[in-house]
């Protein structure tokens, strides 16, 4: 049979699963990926080379848009960063830190905030922080619903995973995206104050109306800062409400951390910058100003 072209839907225990327009197929990788060392990830469109009816081997990558090492996916449209107003509350440093991942990775970012029904006012104004810096913001309960049509409108189309803390509601929610899901939730640990990891493998969903939703495992901070790596040089870039003020600092190669003239903090003490992404900003510089470019290699 000659090769097909199809899209990674699921990937366990070293089996690619393949969507093509003829069926879904069950394939293993050729060895010659391994030497290049070059791993097919969920989201990649491969060439596949059917064997029999079902199964087959994964013969070519085509090339990427993008990727991520944790969630591994490929080709993603949009980054859906789900945080909870309430148990657990936002961890804002590993928010922006997502965020800033994928605007370095050029995915859009989008923030859910859940659990709004236990604190709406919070959620409100936690959401206007980040709309005031471009970020399409959903403020969602998975107890009343509120909110989740407008991310299901969202995702029409687009290949979008969804990322965030464990407890913070993300299963849950995409149970109220796709009900046909029936992902397995987890309730807060009252002696560990945090959810039980419940995805073990990262899968496509085919939504009704069109598009691919990822459901991912976990995050914490340890897992982002082992697999994405942002140099201090360009996490500027990847704060997007700096974008206007960096040409206005007084000299090339300013930090934004605490430089006299910096246009950039000048924003932020007129309130054009909100102080909170500014901060997690200057943490994340100085954790990156130990990261040398040649470790990367």
């Amino acid at each position: 049979m000659k090769n097909i072209q199809g899209l990674i839907v699921k990937a366990l225990g070293g089996f690619y699963y393949v969507k093509t327009t003829q069926a879904l197929f069950e394939c293993r990788a050729r060895g010659k990926f391994r030497k290049i060392e070059q791993t097919p990830l969920v989201g990649d469109e491969v060439e596949i080379s059917p064997t029999e009816e079902g199964k087959g081997y994964v013969t070519r990558i085509l090339p990427r848009r993008n990727f991520l090492v944790r969630p591994p996916l490929a080709n993603i449209d949009r980054l859906i960063l789900v945080t909870s107003i309430d148990e657990p509350a936002p961890n804002t440093l590993v928010l922006d830190k997502l965020i800033a991942i994928a605007e370095h990775k050029e995915i859009d970012p989008a923030v859910v905030i859940t659990k709004a029904d236990l604190q709406k006012d919070q959620a409100v104004a936690f959401a206007d922080i980040y709309r005031g810096c471009g970020f399409d913001v959903f403020v969602v309960s998975n107890e009343t619903g509120e909110g989740v049509d407008q991310v299901r409108a969202y995702l029409q189309g687009k290949l979008s995973a969804f990322c965030g803390n464990s407890g913070v509601g993300k299963s849950s929610l995409l149970n109220r995206i796709d009900e046909r899901l029936q992902l397995e939730t987890a309730h807060i640990s009252q002696k560990l104050g945090r959810g039980r990891h419940t995805t073990r493998h990262v899968e496509l969903y085919e939504l009704p109306e069109g598009g691919y939703i990822a459901d991912t495992p976990g995050f914490s901070s340890v897992d982002l800062e082992r697999c994405e790596v942002i140099l201090k040089d360009q996490l500027q870039y990847c704060f997007r409400e700096f974008e206007e003020y960096i040409p206005q600092c007084k000299f090339t190669g300013c930090s934004h951390t605490c430089e006299k003239g910096c246009a950039v903090i000048q924003a932020v003490e007129e309130g054009k910058i909100p102080i909170s992404r500014h901060e997690n900003y200057r943490a994340l510089y100085e954790d990156a100003k130990n990261i040398k470019e040649w470790e990367l290699k």
